[in-house]
């Protein structure tokens, strides 16, 4: 972040508002705006917001994960792929029938 760029007040905003939304676009670094000094919204270009959500669910899937692994809630790769394979054949044995 760079403070000089990346920090500005509500009325650089409401007077400039196409340049943060080329500097955000550009740079793709969120742009701080504040009001009476304190920073009140972030705005962000929508790639940069996108790849943010998709890790913060990647981030979540991980948290999860680690819950269950603490308490030995897990299943072996081994019966997972067969689960997996059992059910391909079952369903390709449907798809078979239907024909």
């Amino acid at each position: 972040m760079n403070l000089k760029e990346d920090i500005r007040p509500i009325t650089y905003l409401k007077s400039r508002a196409a340049n943060p939304l080329q500097q955000i676009n550009t740079t793709h670094r969120p742009v701080v705006i504040t009001q009476n000094g304190e920073p009140r919204a972030v705005l962000q270009d929508p790639v940069s917001y996108e790849q943010m959500r998709d890790a913060l669910g990647l981030l979540k899937l991980l948290a999860q994960g680690e819950e269950d692994v603490r308490p030995g809630r897990t299943t072996s790769q081994q019966e997972v792929f067969s689960a997996i394979r059992r059910r391909l054949r079952e369903r390709k044995a449907g798809d078979e029938e239907v024909i």
